[in-house]
């Protein structure tokens, strides 16, 4: 069963309540990366390809029609006995822009990244909400210890 968007907020915290929706919280946008150089994904492990953080001028991002991973503002955390989906919002949707995610396991905490897909130029604000992060319940063994755990979280935040 999915929770309430209160619930979700609950769980992370330092949400404006302009986030919260009657099924999730709204993530948002913190800045946008291109990436340089390749990456490379095999059967034991993983290397992210070089990226180039782009510019945001007056606090916006301008975007022509290409792949971008975004980092989120919000600093996430799944709670024990739940799962984590993030979709984008319709406004993207609407923009010619798709939001590529993927699952969110117990026990993950960071600052997530997604891919954005651009086809239709389009201006992002610095802050503005691109994403809902709805939680349900689920049954594991264990909760998330991977390589992205506490992901993007400055030094400071993590005391």
């Amino acid at each position: 069963m999915f929770k309430s968007g209160q619930f979700v907020a609950e769980n992370l915290g330092d949400v404006r309540a302009s986030q919260v929706q009657p099924n999730g919280v709204d993530l948002t946008l913190e800045t946008v990366f291109e990436q340089t150089e390749p990456g490379r994904i095999e059967r034991g492990g993983k290397t992210v390809g070089s990226r180039r953080e782009l510019d945001c001028v007056d606090g916006c991002f301008r975007l022509s029609p290409d792949g971008y991973v975004v980092r989120y503002a919000d600093h996430i955390r799944i709670p024990e006995g739940h799962v984590g989906f993030l979709y984008p919002r319709s406004s993207l949707l609407r923009n010619s822009c798709m939001l590529d995610t993927a699952v969110w396991d117990a026990g993950y905490e960071g600052r997530g990244e997604g891919l954005l897909e651009v086809y239709h130029e389009i201006v992002i604000e610095r802050g503005a909400r691109i994403a809902q992060l709805v939680l349900a319940e689920a049954a594991h063994q264990e909760t998330y210890d991977g390589s992205y755990q506490n992901e993007n979280i400055p030094t400071d935040e993590s005391l």
